[in-house]
């Protein structure tokens, strides 16, 4: 888990690309709000996943309002969602 994200926060979903090198995840806060993070993957980090959104800060009301927004922010998620749902 990302320094960035509280210990506190219950990943609830993670989307990744199909290289494994990009991921968002979407959390709950115990607070009942939720959030989402981008993150991703080189190897000269030896395989650990960085933040690079700085999303994790705004809350949501539902998780489906946070993947809403990670889906209209994160370019490449849109279109991985999109591709899934055409499966």
């Amino acid at each position: 888990m990302s320094s960035r994200l509280d210990r506190s926060w219950s990943i609830l979903a993670s989307h990744q690309t199909f290289e494994a090198d990009r991921c968002v995840d979407i959390f709950s806060r115990p607070n009942g709000t939720f959030g989402f993070e981008e993150f991703r993957r080189d190897p000269e980090d030896m395989g650990a996943w960085t933040p690079i959104g700085y999303f994790s800060g705004h809350e949501y009301p539902t998780e489906a309002d946070a993947l809403g927004a990670a889906y209209r922010i994160v370019q490449w998620l849109g279109p991985l969602l999109d591709r899934r749902l055409g499966d």
